[in-house]
C-alpha cells in the first residue's frame, strides 16, 4: 500500500498537510508544486489499496483524475476550499469541502482535528490573506500582538514562497519547505531556530519592496490593475502584493497583470476584502482561468482579451 500526500504549494496546503502528519504521521509520496500548478492528480498513479490525501486544490479541476483514482479502487481523503462542482459519489471518497470566501482548507483541517494544531491553521488563514479569520481562530491560544504578526509573517512568507510559474522561481521547492517545516509541532520553534525562514524572510523583503514601486496601469474607486515585468522576483512577489494592496484598499478589487514572453498576460485578481466574492466567476470567463470567490487567476490570458478582461474586471466590481 502506497500513500500520496497531494498538496498546493502555498502556504494553506502545506500547514493542512503539516497538521494532518503531526496527527496523522505516514511515510507518503509528495505531491506539489508551485501555487498555480493544481492539477496535481494526473501525476498519481494510485493501484487498489492505495491512500490518497489531496489538499487545497480545486476539485472540479481534477476531476478526472480523482474518479481515475476512486475506481482503481484507491482511498481518497480530499480537503479543500475551492470550486468543486458535484462531488463524486463513493465509498472509497471522503471529502470535506467548504467554499466560503472566510475560511481555507487549513481551518477546515484544524475543524477536522479538533484543534490539536491549532497555530498552523492560524498560520494557514494569514497566508491565505484571511486576516479576520486568522484572528478569530487564534483567541483559544491567547497570544499577545507581537506572537500573532510572527504567525502573520510566517504565514505570508510560505505563501510567497509558493508564487512562481516554475519551481526553479521559488527559494525552495514546496516539498522540501515542507520537509523543514515537518519537524516543528510549534511554529514558534521554527521561526526561532529554522534557517530556511531568515533566507525566505531576507527574499520577501527585497522582493516586497521592489513591488511597492510598480506602475499602476488602471487606477479607479472600484478596481486598480498593476503591471508586472516578467521576472523572477515578480513571479514570487505578484500574490502577496496582491494581498496587501487588498488589505490597504479593502473596498478595491485588485488585478495585477504580469507580461509573458509571448505577449499574453498571467493574471491574480483580488476581490476587495469588504465584498470577497466574485474573482474566480470573472477568471473562469476567460481561457485557463479559476480559484475562489475571494483570490482567483487567469493563467495565460491572450494579449487579443485585455481590453474584454478590463471591462469584465469594471463590470464586476463597479456595483
Amino acid at each position: 500500500m502506497t500513500h500520496f500526500d497531494v498538496f498546493n504549494g502555498d502556504a494553506d496546503g502545506i500547514c493542512a498537510l503539516h497538521q494532518l502528519r503531526l496527527a496523522k504521521p505516514v511515510d507518503a509520496v509528495l505531491v506539489t508544486g508551485v501555487k498555480r500548478d493544481i492539477s496535481l492528480l494526473k501525476r498519481v498513479e494510485a493501484q487498489a489499496g492505495d491512500k490518497v490525501t489531496v489538499l487545497d486544490i480545486s476539485l472540479d479541476k481534477n476531476r478526472d483524475d480523482l474518479i481515475r483514482a476512486l475506481d482503481c479502487g484507491a482511498s481518497v481523503f480530499y480537503c479543500d476550499h475551492h470550486f468543486a462542482g458535484a462531488i463524486p459519489e463513493s465509498a472509497n471518497l471522503e471529502a470535506h469541502i467548504d467554499t466560503s470566501a472566510n475560511t481555507c482548507t487549513s481551518l477546515l483541517v484544524n475543524d477536522y482535528l479538533d484543534g490539536a494544531y491549532l497555530p498552523w491553521a492560524v498560520t494557514a488563514a494569514f497566508g491565505d490573506n484571511l486576516f479576520d479569520s486568522a484572528r478569530a481562530a487564534a483567541l483559544p491560544l491567547n497570544l499577545s500582538d507581537a506572537q500573532l504578526s510572527q504567525l502573520e509573517l510566517l504565514g505570508t512568507l510560505i505563501n510567497y514562497n509558493g508564487y512562481g510559474v516554475t519551481p526553479e522561481d521559488l527559494h525552495f521547492h514546496p516539498a522540501d519547505l515542507y520537509r523543514a517545516i515537518s519537524p516543528y509541532t510549534d511554529p514558534f520553534a521554527f521561526i526561532a531556530e529554522s534557517p530556511d525562514y531568515q533566507q525566505l524572510a531576507t527574499g520577501y523583503e527585497q522582493d516586497i519592496t521592489q513591488a511597492r514601486n510598480l506602475p499602476v496601469a488602471v487606477e479607479e474607486e472600484h478596481i486598480a490593475v498593476v503591471m508586472l515585468q516578467d521576472a523572477p522576483w515578480t513571479r514570487r512577489v505578484s500574490g502577496v502584493y496582491g494581498n496587501e494592496l487588498a488589505r490597504q484598499h479593502p473596498d478595491r478589487a485588485h488585478a495585477l497583470l504580469t507580461v509573458l514572453p509571448g505577449g499574453d498576460y498571467r493574471i491574480s485578481v483580488r476581490a476587495p476584502l469588504n465584498n470577497k466574492t466574485g474573482a474566480d466567476e470573472l477568471c473562469m470567463m476567460f481561457p485557463t482561468g479559476g480559484g475562489r470567490k475571494a483570490a482567483a487567476g487567469i493563467n495565460a490570458l491572450p494579449a487579443a482579451m485585455y481590453d474584454a478582461f478590463i471591462d469584465a474586471f469594471r463590470e464586476k466590481y463597479e456595483q
